[in-house]
Parts: structure tokens; sequence; C-alpha cells
């Protein structure tokens, strides 16, 4: 009986050892894991440029039609479609025998009327011809020359010559097909798209508040020469473009006023028809408070952003926005300065719980954006 006694004891000690030395473990009783870190900005009053992002669409810089300008069967294509062409050079060869006969029978024309005023010349001077007759023989040669000059033409038209330089599109006729009969038949299209345009249209009422906020001295008037543009996958084009004009006049049926901005597009990396949105600068606010976007979340009471208290511990505030400054939003209510607001690391920020705010990185790489968290006491 004294052996199974003692066992039990033995047993017994051995499990109060092990319990004392795992106090100080993570998540035993003695200790616990570290708050987790969030990336905070503090807040802060400064000016502000207030931009406006608008829809919009990319058009070619210059579009020409290339036309048949003579009558003939096509030949041959002489480029490769969807390429880059140079103003002048031959796209099509049309059957060109006719008009090189006609060339070559305008310059026999023009060389015998040549020859003719110069026997008539040297016979006015004696009076062997008349003066009627040699203003005649004047008058031909420029015929002829004139007629040489239409005959040279319809032969380079037969090589369809583009008008423009730029990238020409897909050949709307084959070989073998008569072209320019009755009309100038359509063959192709090129289209200039470095430097490229990119047409909006701006509200006529948002342009009516911004200049009585000027005008009233709420904001002052910001340079719009320079905009952004924002491809469909929200990245920023890496080249700035120039704001080219803007109507004069609000359309009636719409509301709203053309504007033009014009991007170089060297490498054709954006390409005509594209839907795009255009950023530029609408005023300059003084005393703006900027968060970046990701920082504001929204939920069923609207929009709100996570702040680190002097405890340490997150808690949602509700914030109103008032427009845009590039990629942040400008706080109308809700902050006044000195706020630390999470911009990165929300997931791990839940209310009421306790973080270790470090300052954020704007150069850094972001993280994965987070879905947004309600704020205490939102309906779910």
């Amino acid at each position: 009986m004294k052996q199974p006694i003692l066992l039990t004891l033995l047993l017994t000690t051995a499990l109060a050892g092990c319990g004392q030395g795992n106090k100080n473990a993570p998540g035993g009783p003695g200790g616990g894991m570290p708050p987790p870190e969030v990336d905070v900005l503090i807040v802060a009053q400064g000016a502000a440029t207030l931009t406006q992002e608008l829809p919009g669409r990319l058009q070619a810089f210059r579009t020409a039609q290339v036309r048949a300008r003579v009558e003939g069967i096509v030949e041959k294509r002489l480029f490769t479609e969807g390429t880059d062409v140079k103003e002048g050079v031959s796209l099509f060869r049309i059957d060109p025998r006719s008009y090189q006969a006609s060339a070559e029978a305008a310059k026999a024309d023009l060389a015998v009327a040549r020859l003719t005023l110069e026997r008539y010349l040297p016979l006015l001077e004696i009076k062997a011809v008349s003066r009627q007759e040699v203003d005649l023989a004047e008058a031909k040669v420029k015929q002829a020359e004139a007629a040489l000059t239409r005959a040279r033409i319809d032969l380079e038209n037969a090589s369809a010559p583009a008008p423009i330089s730029g990238r020409i599109g897909r050949a709307l006729v084959t070989e073998g097909a008569l072209v320019g009969r009755g009309e100038a038949t359509h063959l192709a299209t090129i289209e200039q798209i470095d430097p490229i345009y990119a047409n909006f249209t701006q509200p006529g009422a948002d342009l009516l508040r911004l200049r009585q906020a000027v005008k009233a001295g709420k904001l002052k008037e910001a340079d719009r020469a320079t905009v952004e543009l924002i491809l469909e996958d929200g990245s920023v084009y890496s080249q700035p473009g120039k704001l080219q004009f803007s109507d004069l006049a609000v359309d009636p049926a719409t509301g709203s006023v053309s504007l033009r901005a014009l991007f170089p597009n060297p490498r054709h990396e954006i390409l005509p028809g594209a839907f795009v949105r255009i950023r530029f600068p609408e005023a300059v606010a003084d005393g703006a408070i900027r968060v970046p976007q990701r920082a504001v979340q929204a939920g069923p009471q609207g929009q709100f952003v996570m702040v680190v208290g002097a405890d340490g511990k997150v808690a949602p505030r509700p914030v109103k926005t008032d427009g845009m400054s590039g990629g942040d939003f400008i706080i109308a209510e809700g902050l006044k300065g000195g706020e630390k607001v999470i911009v990165n690391g929300l997931q791990k920020a839940k209310p009421g719980t306790a973080v270790k705010p470090v300052p954020w990185n704007p150069n850094a790489a972001p993280a994965p954006f987070a879905a947004p968290v309600a704020p205490a006491g939102a309906k779910k």
C-alpha cells in the first residue's frame, strides 16, 4: 500500500513544479501578449490644395482618314496593321499604269509647248510672228505645266500616302478592290496618340460654388494648369498633363462645363477611347485637416476614423469629409488636430483594444486594406 501512495505524492509534486515554471509564459497567469502595433498619423492643421476627380475619356490628338483620291484597283497593302507610320509614306498601291502614261503624255506636251515658245521669241524680234501668237504660245506652256502637275499628283495619290504620322488601324479594303469610283473610298484610319487628349466635364453648380467660396475669402484660387490622370486600375499615370481649355458656357442639356487636358504619351501606354479619371486642383484652403483616404471608414451611422487615446486604447471618432486633396480626405468635422489617427493596422484595431502606436511612413508599401470596422454600438 505504501508504494501507490508514494507514487501519487511524487506525481503531484512534479505537476506543481511544472505549474510554477509556466507562470511567466505568454498567456499564463503572470504574462500576456504585447499590444499590436498600428501605424498612426498625428493630424495637424495646414494649407491643403483641394482637388477634384472627374470621369473622362481619352481621345487621339489628331485623327485622319486615308482615302482613295484616284480611281483604280488596289494591288497591294504596304503597311502592317496596328503599327506606327510616318507622314507621306505609301500605304496602298493602286494600279498606277494609266497615271504613269498620263504623266508621260503631259511631260511631252510641255516639252512641245516650250519648244514652240523658244522658236517664236526670235521671230517676234524681226516681226515674223505677231505678239498675239507669242502670248498664245506662253499660255500653252502654262497649261502644259498645270496638266503635268495634275498628272504627277494623281500618280503620287496612286500610292495612297499617309496624311499624318501616327498609329494606323486595320485596312478597310483588300487587294483587288476597286476604289475611288464616284467617291473617295475610306481605306484606313491613322491616329496620333502622342500627345493624347482627355475630355471631361465639370458640373456647373460645383464651379459656381467654388467661385463663390473664393470670392468670400474662404478659399484661394489654385493653379489649375497641371492635372493628373487616374487609370482604370486606380494607378496614377506617370506623365502629368496640362489643362487646355474650359468652356465659357454651361451646356443647357447637361448643366456641365466641358474641359480638356493634354497628356504626353511617348510610349503609347494609354489609348484613345479608354475611360479614365482626371484629378485637377480646384482651390487652396488654409487650416485644413487631411487624413489618408484609407483611414476613413464608413458605417451605418456615417463616416468615422479610429483614434488611439491617451490610455493607448482604440476608439472610433465620427467625422465628416469635405472634398479631396490628392489621395487624402479633407476633414470638415470631428478632428481638431493632435489626434492619433490609425492609418494601417485597422484589422487589429478593435474598439477598446490596447495598441502600440508607431509613426506612419507614407513612403512604405501599404498594408492590405482591411474591411471597415464598425464603431462600438453600431448596428450590424
